[in-house]
């Protein structure tokens, strides 16, 4: 049986959409435009604007690849062009 193979990209691509634009958000949003309503709270010592502009994102960042290759080898699994 023969995968459909736009079934499998088009699903791929929304995965992308989703996780680019939470990442989007996270270092965006809270790194610069919510930077100074998240200053009010700490974290770790430091503010959590500050933290989110200098750490948050990249540990957001490596969690979302870590979501990403979770999600395409169930994907490859389910349209059977996973590695054997």
């Amino acid at each position: 049986m023969k995968p459909d193979l736009k079934k499998y990209w088009s699903r791929n691509l929304k995965y992308l959409l989703i996780l680019l634009s939470v990442w989007f958000i996270v270092s965006y949003g809270a790194g610069i435009l919510f930077a100074e309503q998240l200053n009010s709270i700490r974290m770790g010592g430091f503010k959590l604007g500050f933290w989110f502009a200098q750490q948050g994102s990249i540990y957001v960042f490596v969690v979302l690849i870590l979501i990403y290759v979770r999600l395409m080898n169930k994907l490859d699994k389910e349209f059977d062009v996973d590695e054997k």
